[in-house]
């Protein structure tokens, strides 16, 4: 069985490890996703993510209008390689501001599956960490 829902979120991803970038609009999704992909990632989705849940696995698809595009702020929107899905093992919300220098680990649940989250509102390293994050991980 498959549930599935669109989100209003851009994800990137790093071969088979996606990063769903959530948030309200003009709080840096597009903007974290262009400065992830010079550090290597591959665009999913922008604007709006499918997320599908098939058997406890959690994935990220893009609609097919949008693909192939992401919204670079003051200049428009650009064309982009694109990775047709990606599984979500991380997200990062960036409504919100991270209160501690070092957080537990946080998790949110989408469609019934629990996937690492961080906060990134205002956090000068956020691209830097997340890249670093995705590629290598984190220390337990």
């Amino acid at each position: 069985m498959t549930d599935q829902t669109t989100l209003h979120a851009t994800c990137v991803t790093y071969g088979p490890s996606g990063l769903l970038i959530t948030g309200a609009s003009g709080h840096g999704k597009s903007s974290l996703a262009l400065t992830l992909m010079g550090m290597g990632a591959t665009l999913v989705a922008d604007d709006r993510v499918i997320i599908k849940n098939r058997e406890g696995v959690l994935s990220a698809h893009c609609p097919t209008a949008i693909k192939g595009m992401i919204e670079a702020r003051g200049i428009g929107l650009l064309a982009a390689h694109t990775q047709a899905r990606t599984l979500v093992t991380s997200v990062v919300n960036m409504d919100k501001i991270e209160p501690d220098r070092l957080p537990p680990r946080r998790l949110i649940t989408i469609l019934g599956v629990e996937v690492d989250l961080v906060f990134g509102k205002d956090n000068p390293n956020l691209a830097a960490a997340l890249n670093q994050m995705i590629k290598i991980g984190r220390v337990e």
